[in-house]
């Protein structure tokens, strides 16, 4: 699918007043059921309306077309992610690699699952919707607080800490993808929980040297 232009997928006008918030609330919810009940290719601007209970009219006043509604759920997803590993990176600065590989794996969850279903409908758009410029600068964004942040580490120094933060990204966002995309059960859920954190302090122990420690194992157990 071509996208138009940058400037053509931004919001025609954002919402001032309670009233438009909910409207555009009420448009995001619809978007993200008709994603998940029809896919994206059948997804058109006036089956939303009609699910969110608007006219088209009052939708186009927001989002122009398919690609901008499209494009602003995607941006919302990705910007919410990005704030809360930045946020952990900032309560993380300084802390042991233990500290830090549990927290950004804590965070990480907390970012994808707190909306389980607009988290798999952005992957269902991903398949079908030219969002790689996007989520390449998203990405980029997240390698760096992490990068930054395993430079504060304590107790280790992590070696080539750019394709570290990359490596350990990609682990996280794909075995999150894989539990989200086949249903989020909660038993996969809990174990996900788990022991993902685990994942994360094995392969930062395996990327870093110690700082002034005896044993980077020892260093690594949980707290």
């Amino acid at each position: 699918m071509a996208r138009p232009s940058p400037a053509a997928l931004e919001p025609r006008k954002s919402p001032r007043q309670a009233r438009s918030a909910a409207t555009v609330e009420a448009i995001r919810t619809a978007t993200i059921q008709v994603l998940l009940a029809e896919g994206v290719a059948r997804l058109t601007t006036t089956r939303v309306a009609e699910r969110a209970g608007v006219s088209v009219g009052t939708m186009y006043q927001y989002f122009p077309h398919k690609e901008a509604l499209l494009f602003a759920l995607v941006s919302e997803k990705l910007e919410a992610v990005a704030v809360a590993l930045e946020q952990a990176a900032g309560a993380l600065s300084g802390r042991p690699l233990a500290a830090i590989a549990d927290g950004l794996a804590h965070a990480w969850l907390e970012a994808k699952t707190e909306d389980i279903v607009g988290s798999r409908a952005i992957y269902g758009i991903a398949v079908e919707f030219d969002i790689v410029e996007l989520t390449r600068a998203g990405s980029q964004r997240l390698i760096r607080a992490v990068e930054g942040l395993l430079a504060t580490a304590c107790d280790a120094v992590v070696e080539r800490p750019g394709a570290v933060a990359f490596t350990l990204l990609a682990l996280m966002g794909g075995s999150t993808r894989t539990v989200l995309e086949r249903g989020a059960a909660d038993a996969e859920l809990a174990i996900l929980r788990a022991e993902l954190p685990r994942v994360c302090r094995a392969y930062l122990a395996s990327s870093a040297t110690a700082r002034g420690v005896t044993s980077l194992r020892a260093a690594l157990r949980p707290a």
